[in-house]
C-alpha cells in the first residue's frame, strides 16, 4: 500500500469574531471532519482562546478547551507547554486534539501570558498524540508545517488562506499509530 497524504487548498473568508487569532470563517466543521469524529465526539481544543464564540457550526458538545488565559473561561487553565490532560471524570483519551497556538512570538504577544510561554509546534502535536488513541488523530492550524513524533503518520496537509495580503496557513493532520 503507498502513502499520499490528503492534500488540498481551503480559501476561507477572514473570522467574524473579534477575537485576535480567532479560526477562519468556515474551518472548524472542516477540521473536524479531517480528524475523522463525529460531532458528539469528544475533541480537546489546545489554545482554544475563545472557540465558543466561534459563530458556525464544528463545535461538538462534548468539546473542552484548555487555555492559560482565565478570561477564555477555558475547562482546563493550564500550560499547554505541559502534558495535556485526559478528559475530565472518565479518565479516558480524547477523540481527538485540535491545536491552535499562536503562530509567532510576536502573535504570542497579543495573548496572557505573552511569547515567554509560546510552545513549540513539534511539542503540541507529540502532546496530543500522547492523549488519543491509536487511529485517532491531532490536527494543527499553524504557520509551520510540523514533524510527527515516532509514533504518528502524517494524513492531511492543507494550506489555508483567507484572501490577498494574508498570511496562508497550513492545517495538519497527524494519526496515532501505536
Amino acid at each position: 500500500m503507498s502513502y499520499r497524504p490528503i492534500c488540498d487548498v481551503w480559501i476561507l473568508a477572514r473570522s467574524k469574531t473579534k477575537y485576535y487569532g480567532a479560526y477562519p470563517a468556515g474551518s472548524l466543521h472542516r477540521m473536524r471532519a479531517l480528524l475523522g469524529v463525529h460531532i458528539n465526539d469528544p475533541v480537546l481544543h489546545v489554545c482554544g482562546g475563545k472557540i465558543r464564540d466561534y459563530p458556525y457550526r464544528g463545535l461538538g458538545p462534548n468539546d473542552k478547551t484548555l487555555d492559560l488565559d482565565p478570561a477564555c473561561e477555558p475547562d482546563f487553565l493550564c500550560d499547554a507547554r505541559n502534558p495535556f490532560p485526559l478528559r475530565t471524570g472518565v479518565d479516558t483519551l480524547w477523540a481527538a486534539v485540535l491545536i491552535d497556538r499562536p503562530y509567532t512570538e510576536a502573535d504570542a504577544e497579543h495573548y496572557v501570558p505573552g511569547a515567554s510561554a509560546l510552545p513549540t509546534a513539534n511539542q503540541l502535536i507529540k502532546q496530543g498524540i500522547a492523549v488519543v488513541p491509536v487511529g485517532g488523530r491531532v490536527g494543527m492550524l499553524d504557520y509551520i508545517w510540523p514533524q510527527p513524533p515516532k509514533n504518528a503518520t502524517e494524513v492531511a496537509v492543507i494550506a489555508v488562506g483567507t484572501g490577498r495580503n494574508s498570511r496562508a496557513r497550513w492545517f495538519t493532520v497527524f494519526e496515532r499509530v501505536e
